[in-house]
């Protein structure tokens, strides 16, 4: 896949699916490495500020992912 069909993907993926990518993909793929990772990264970081604090809380349930707490809790 071309730089530009992935940046597209991801500028149309949901937060979800980012995660879910992100999860789930091989530590090569290419969609974590170079200009695209760095795309890749922000491109979670500001869906995350959009999906505001509580989806963000569903999203990570829906996934089995628990939040870290550093109190270990």
């Amino acid at each position: 896949m071309a730089y530009e069909e992935m940046k597209q993907w991801v500028d149309n993926a949901t937060y979800e699916m980012l995660l879910l990518k992100w999860r789930d993909s091989p530590f090569d793929d290419p969609f974590f490495w170079g200009e695209m990772g760095e795309y890749y990264l922000q491109t979670i970081i500001d869906k995350r500020s959009e999906v505001g604090e509580e989806e963000h809380k569903r999203v990570l349930a829906r996934l089995s992912w628990k939040p870290l707490s550093w109190k270990g809790e």
